[in-house]
């Protein structure tokens, strides 16, 4: 029988919006308590190095006040090290961070960094942080992950996204194959980034993904349809695919 799949909501953007003003509005805190209303099985936040969007006090309300799982995005620096463990959010995804990158442009490196990697991944587990991953769909990554004893890996869906429908399917089965890699190691499978409407349903019927982290598309469309609506066809769509 296959697993049921959840949604995790990124609310970086309604951040990003209040930023915009530099005012208290709109709420990325009621944004976040509207998803898990609407079927949202947990919630995405990227604490940034320049604090772009979400700020220090967004994760202290966060983890204050969320009826759901809170998904700290994080570098792996020492700086964000330290936030994780004082807040104790239930898992920490570990990405790459560029301070020039608009968004996050690929997947982490979890080989090539493993020396810095190992004592960050252990002292979260230590701490009873789920550790993520965010990574390329790609043997060697998986087999890092393994390494560092990493319970879930994220894989970057960006580049599937971004191809034209014709030409998805090599990359779609690229996703699949480290799906089944991973899941077969013991590792939980997540995916995310540029998944809309249009494009989430071969992602969510992989059947080893867990869990989908979508984030810009759901806060956009937003703005015309509102959240809960925006957010239930979403969770619709990832059940129908299962």
């Amino acid at each position: 029988m296959t697993q049921p799949i959840r949604l995790g909501v990124n609310i970086d953007h309604v951040a990003t919006v209040r930023n915009a003003r530099g005012s208290g509005y709109p709420d990325p805190v009621r944004a976040a308590l509207m998803a898990a209303e609407a079927g949202a099985e947990g919630i995405t936040a990227h604490l940034r190095e320049d604090r772009r969007h979400i700020t220090d006090a967004d994760i202290a309300r966060l983890s204050a006040e969320l009826p759901v799982p809170l998904n700290l995005e994080m570098a792996a620096t020492e700086e964000m090290l330290g936030i994780a463990l004082r807040h104790r959010p239930h898992a920490a995804c570990i990405v790459p961070e560029k301070r020039e990158e608009r968004t996050t442009e690929g997947g982490l490196d979890a080989a090539g960094q493993f020396d810095l990697l190992a004592p960050m991944v252990a002292t979260l587990g230590e701490a009873g942080i789920r550790v993520s991953l965010f990574i390329e769909p790609d043997a060697a990554q998986i087999d890092a992950a393994v390494r560092l004893g990493a319970p879930v890996v994220e894989l970057h869906t960006g580049r599937y996204a971004e191809l034209e429908e014709a030409a998805r399917e090599v990359e779609l089965k690229r996703l699949a194959d480290a799906a089944a890699l991973a899941a077969k190691n013991g590792i939980e499978v997540h995916a995310g980034h540029g998944l809309t409407f249009d494009n989430v349903v071969p992602i969510a019927a992989i059947p080893q993904v867990r869990e989908l982290n979508i984030g810009h598309f759901l806060i956009g469309e937003a703005i015309f349809d509102g959240l809960v609506p925006v957010v239930a066809r979403m969770r619709s769509l990832m059940d129908a695919a299962r």
